[in-house]
């Protein structure tokens, strides 16, 4: 005699052993009573059309205040219809006639503020206009009820979304075979089938509209976050840049302050010990920042750059760039107010690349006009001024497009100086950049 022992496979801790089909079952009836269920008549009324939408620009200009109300008016004709429809085929008594057209058009009106529950209204309205009207006929629909189911469904499609659509397109199904199945004989014919079809192609182009709808505003989203991402790129370019040319001008100062430091104690006839500690001192710091700060820069220096060869330009070298530009075809004037004077090497840089962007854009965005650069130095900084003229009607030469970089760089660096900036259009068509730099003044001149 023997023994057969069967292992069997204990289902693993925490998982679950029901069948896949079970599972989407499942699934299927708890979204059905969430959506159609819970909170079914749940108070949502139907908010106003957007004036500035697609159909409100449309509209003539007499009914453009009244576009807000389009929904609900459309909703209440198709109420109206619904009663009208549910009188035709009602017994010759008034009363009940008017109580069947009140039953269909009740549940359309009531999609405006609790659409589930209109659904449900719908569905019990069905029977009832059966009572009050002729049992003889189309069945289970009769035309009142045929009108607002269909008004229902396709209100609420567009109200919710197509997952409740489908469920109320089920339980339609299903309440159309039941019937025909129980209740149907003695009839003339069943118009279950045109109702299902009907509304099966209603809910479809609804529930595309939908999701083209929800496609459009996902794309409209990422579309934002990716001009705020192109932005904060832009910014980090433009400060990248700046960096880079403002090594140039550090590390110039920072060599020869480390120069003059070891070549100070040798100017000097037997120099103190201190003084030539305090040198000392100096110069390994000036090296030791020189050295962090090319650490620094290297860190957001590109593979592929390289410094350049000739020192960075300064304001003295503003009528090489207003001769370059002219030589492109912009033609430009130059006028210096207040006494001209040295300033810092970064406000002299930033000052001659603001000017060399600002006639940049010009001859971008406005081929053919002309432009005007005004330096002024006054007391406490610097003033400067491009302005250009509107672009002329005869001009065959099209604007091009810029890669957004430029009004972006100039705040960035009038930002590093804790300047001022203004840039727009002036009243005759043209474009206007004015900047003010700070600069301390120097012993000397608070002296004199």
């Amino acid at each position: 005699m023997t023994e057969t022992t069967q292992m069997r496979t204990p289902p693993r801790e925490g998982g679950d052993s029901r069948s896949p089909e079970y599972r989407l079952a499942m699934n299927a009836l708890s979204g059905l009573r969430e959506d159609l269920f819970h909170d079914a008549f749940a108070y949502r009324p139907l908010s106003r059309t957007d004036a500035d939408g697609p159909l409100a620009r449309r509209l003539p200009a007499r009914l453009k205040p009244h576009a807000a109300r389009i929904p609900h008016a459309v909703v209440a004709a198709l109420a109206l219809l619904c009663f009208y429809a549910g009188t035709v085929d009602g017994r010759t008594d008034g009363p009940l006639t008017l109580l069947s057209g009140l039953v269909c058009a009740v549940p359309v009106l009531a999609t405006l503020v609790r659409p589930v529950g209109a659904f449900w209204m719908s569905m019990a309205a069905t029977p009832v206009v059966a009572l009050l009207s002729s049992s003889w006929g189309d069945w289970p629909w009769l035309p009142g009820a045929f009108l607002c189911h269909t008004a229902v469904l396709v209100i609420v499609a567009i109200r919710t979304r197509p997952r409740t659509a489908a469920y109320m397109w089920a339980l339609t199904a299903a309440y159309g075979f039941l019937n025909e199945s129980f209740w149907g004989a003695g009839h003339y014919g069943s118009n279950s089938t045109p109702l299902l079809v009907l509304t099966a192609f209603a809910l479809l182009l609804i529930s595309v509209w939908h999701i083209r709808r929800d496609a459009r505003q996902q794309v409209t989203a990422e579309q934002t976050v990716t001009a705020h991402e192109r932005s904060r790129r832009t910014l980090l370019e433009e400060r990248t840049t700046i960096a880079r040319e403002l090594h140039d001008v550090v590390a110039h100062h920072m060599s020869v302050v480390a120069i003059q430091a070891e070549a100070a104690p040798y100017r000097v006839e037997n120099p103190p010990e201190e003084l030539e500690r305090a040198f000392a001192t100096i110069r390994e710091n000036a090296v030791a920042a020189l050295t962090e700060l090319r650490r620094v820069l290297g860190v957001v220096r590109a593979e592929d750059y390289e410094a350049p060869d000739a020192p960075q330009p300064t304001l003295a070298d503003l009528d090489a760039l207003l001769a370059n530009v002219s030589d492109a075809g912009l033609a430009v004037d130059k006028a210096v107010t207040g006494a001209v004077r040295e300033l810092p090497p970064g406000v002299e840089l930033s000052a001659y690349r603001i000017v060399q962007e600002a006639l940049s854009n010009t001859l971008r965005h406005a081929p053919g006009a002309t432009a005007r650069v005004e330096v002024s130095y006054v007391l406490g900084g610097l003033g400067l001024r491009v302005v250009n003229t509107a672009v002329p009607s005869n001009t065959l030469v099209k604007a091009s497009p810029g890669a957004g970089h430029g009004i972006t760089g100039m705040r960035e660096r009038v930002s590093m100086l804790n300047g001022e900036m203004t840039a727009g259009p002036t009243d005759d068509g043209g474009y206007e950049v004015a900047v003010f730099l700070p600069v301390a003044a120097d012993r000397t001149e608070g002296e004199a």
